[in-house]
């Protein structure tokens, strides 16, 4: 079946950096588009970022310039380096992918950025 396994998650200073890791398995990795998202406290799930199979990224404008996203197809894992962290990019942050009419999820990583 279908999984995917955050981590990386954190507490970090405001203006550092953090990486995320997305550990897929259950499906042809390299053939799906991966996304993250994220959801802060009180608010709807929102992109942040996401990878096609051909490599092309697409970000957020909140993330752009900040976030990149990157995949790594031998090892099924899908990446999300954060840089210059703001105190609103505190959430919980979530790996996506959609395949065979559905949508999966992981269980998410918490993301706080705090002083």
């Amino acid at each position: 079946q279908v999984q995917l396994v955050e981590s990386g998650g954190g507490l970090v200073q405001p203006g550092g950096s953090l990486r995320l890791s997305c550990a897929a398995s259950g499906f042809t990795f390299w053939r799906y588009a991966m996304s993250w998202y994220r959801q802060a406290p009180g608010k709807e799930r929102e992109l942040a970022a996401t990878i096609i199979a051909s490599g092309t990224t697409v970000y957020a404008d909140s993330v752009k310039g900040r976030f990149t996203i990157s995949r790594d197809n031998a090892k099924n894992t899908v990446f999300l380096q954060m840089n210059s962290l703001k105190p609103e990019d505190t959430a919980v942050y979530y790996c996506n992918t959609n395949l065979h009419g559905g949508a999966y999820w992981g269980k998410g990583t918490l993301v706080t950025v705090s002083s």
